[in-house]
């Protein structure tokens, strides 16, 4: 039995549902590790539920098909990073970044997220081998902005120093990762002070044109009300292409 179905390289790899597509392929483990739960995938901060997810197999592409065509279109721009990291791609051309919305949540905005980021750990990893180059060993981000607002809470008012320095840690990971996800950026509650940490994130992606997928259940034109400002949410509209994901919440429906 062939190991295609376990590894996000697997689209595209010449060696998929062949005798040499097992969990010992040099590449699976490069990108999957030893165990299947480590290496570039799990660098990335994605959750183990999203870890397999891409645009083929993702259970929210039947049920948001204009959604799906943009994200097509979107990771078809993401051979254009070798070009972009050595500045050879025009503005007008460089990869923007993306804000799904829907006002429910479930609909498949995390999953979408997910599979794009995996595509974008799939091109990155192939297209370095191709190109003589060595992979990085984190060429992508994923940060749960609500988890984070809650470890940031919890470090806080416990006055706890190795929890603020993990806060910190994941910080400067999706301010410099080639390739971030910043999940359910709707944050409520926002404090000045985790408020500054989020500005400093996004103001640092856009300053250095890294590409970002942000997921909310706040349109773009009314995030300023949630930050109770307009220069952040302005920040992340910037090069920032909308797409709402639309219909009732799935979750907990499929098996």
């Amino acid at each position: 039995m062939t190991n295609e179905n376990n590894c996000v390289l697997a689209n595209g790899c010449m060696g998929a549902g062949t005798a040499a597509c097992t969990k010992h392929c040099t590449a699976f483990i490069q990108m999957h590790g030893v165990s299947g739960n480590g290496g570039r995938s799990a660098a990335a901060g994605l959750p183990r539920e999203y870890r397999l997810v891409t645009l083929q197999n993702s259970p929210a592409r039947g049920d948001q098909p204009e959604a799906y065509k943009a994200a097509y279109a979107y990771a078809s721009t993401f051979n254009r990073q070798f070009d972009q990291q050595s500045g050879s791609v025009a503005a007008e051309d460089r990869i923007k970044s993306l804000y799904l919305v829907s006002e429910k949540t479930g609909t498949g905005k995390t999953t979408t997220a997910a599979a794009l980021l995996n595509e974008w750990l799939r091109v990155h990893y192939s297209g370095s081998l191709r190109r003589g180059l060595t992979p990085l060993q984190r060429p992508a981000y994923f940060l749960d902005v609500n988890e984070w607002q809650t470890e940031f809470n919890l470090a806080t008012m416990a006055n706890d120093d190795e929890g603020m320095a993990e806060f910190q840690w994941k910080m400067k990971l999706a301010m410099s990762a080639p390739f971030a996800v910043l999940d359910d950026i709707g944050v409520r509650d926002c404090t000045p002070a985790f408020r500054g940490y989020l500005h400093a994130v996004i103001n640092a992606r856009v300053t250095n044109q890294l590409p970002t997928i942000y997921t909310s259940n706040i349109a773009l034109d009314q995030l300023w009300q949630v930050f109770g400002e307009r220069r952040l949410a302005d920040r992340v509209g910037d090069l920032c292409r909308e797409i709402e994901f639309v219909g009732e919440s799935k979750r907990g429906m499929r098996r």
